[in-house]
């Protein structure tokens, strides 16, 4: 018997299928597997994502939480690094661990498999804590949103035109759209601070049912450019009382015929280049868990394309998309998830249908009978 080194292929095939088995075994033990692996976040893990604790790496007062459905997922936000889409990469960034550190640790963690013996945490020296700062209330959070709703005008107001120069910047016409509106002067926080006030395009993020929960920012400078600031775009703190996976921002009205996609500006595109409305998610996550209203019957998922990663081997913005399509037939309702053609250009992180449309125009689209007989041929007969 002769034995070989695994090729490249081999190799990346392997780690896959590793991967995904640790994802298959964690899902829904996250909190045993954090507490274990990561003391450091017990603050967190024990105030079940109701509130903010001193973020671990980096200190502070409140900058860090667990999202409410950790358990499942594992996925936190820190105020100063983002958001981390799963327990593995708030793994990473608690300890300090690699990748392939990260999960086999958690393999070693759900198997009891002593072959994988995971590193010690990084000790990292973290400042001094300050006092608390008292949190929130659900009250003050609704404050926050009505007064900024009151400051606000369309889009085809006068002092509107640093938004439109933006969607003219993105290839795109002024948006007709009374959940799009404009705002002059938006202060801009980083952490509990606020460091300058901009114009932004403010847009109305609503649940399953309809209810406005909370808004969607982006900030822009005088020239319709995205500011010069950490985060570009940002949603709003919201009342805890409310959910927010399920919705979307409802950019027009539904038909019996609904697309679906991330961005505000790549849902715009989509619809001018297949002519159907089309609601914007804000990311994959909530894309994965859209609730479309009854009356529609089919939703074309208008998936990102984005470059593999450890976490996400197929993009996350595919994976998020095929997701919602299972969903959507076991709900009884028709779907079908389309993804650019093309490669992501160099030096991007993705490519969405607004490249299409500004590569291509309308002809990069195709049309909705030829995305309805590719649906019916994918689900092999499927009633239309």
């Amino acid at each position: 018997m002769q034995f070989r080194e695994r090729t490249d292929a081999e190799w990346k095939e392997y780690w896959t299928q590793y991967w995904n088995k640790a994802r298959e075994l964690a899902g829904g033990r996250w909190d045993s597997i954090l507490r274990t692996l990561a003391p450091s976040l017990t603050d967190a893990l024990n105030q079940e994502g109701k509130r903010h604790v001193p973020r671990p790496v980096h200190g502070g007062t409140d900058g860090f939480r667990v999202f409410k459905n950790y358990h499942e997922s594992g996925r936190a936000i820190c105020n100063t690094c983002g958001h981390f889409h799963d327990g593995f990469s708030v793994l990473e960034w608690a300890n300090g661990w690699t990748a392939r550190q990260t999960v086999e640790a958690v393999m070693a963690f759900l198997t009891g498999d002593s072959s994988h013996r995971f590193a010690e945490p990084v000790q990292r020296q973290l400042p001094p804590k300050k006092e608390a700062k008292p949190t929130r209330s659900n009250d003050e959070k609704r404050e926050s949103l009505n007064k900024t709703m009151q400051r606000v005008v369309p889009m085809s107001h006068p002092s509107a035109e640093p938004l439109r120069l933006y969607l003219a910047r993105r290839g795109l016409a002024p948006l007709k759209s009374p959940s799009v509106m404009f705002h002059p002067r938006l202060a801009y926080s980083d952490g509990d601070r606020i460091t300058g006030f901009h114009p932004a395009m403010v847009a109305v993020v609503q649940s399953a049912t309809g209810a406005p929960v909370t808004l969607h920012r982006t900030y822009l400078d005088e020239d319709g450019c995205k500011a010069d600031v950490a985060e570009a775009k940002k949603l709003m703190a919201y009342s805890d009382d409310l959910k927010i996976l399920g919705g979307a921002i409802r950019l027009m009205k539904p038909g019996k015929v609904l697309g679906v996609a991330e961005g505000i500006e790549t849902a715009y595109a989509a619809s001018e280049g297949m002519g159907i409305p089309v609601w914007a998610t804000v990311n994959a996550t909530m894309m994965e868990h859209f609730v479309p209203p009854d009356e529609v019957e089919l939703i074309i998922v208008f998936s990102d394309k984005d470059r593999p990663s450890p976490r996400h081997p197929r993009g996350h913005g595919q994976e998020a998309s095929r997701a919602l399509v299972g969903r959507m037939w076991a709900m009884n309702k028709k779907a079908m998830a389309i993804t650019p053609k093309g490669e992501i250009p160099e030096g991007q992180k993705s490519l969405d249908w607004l490249d299409v449309l500004n590569r291509d125009g309308a002809k990069g689209f195709p049309s909705f009978e030829a995305v309805r007989r590719a649906m019916l041929e994918q689900v092999f007969g499927k009633a239309a």
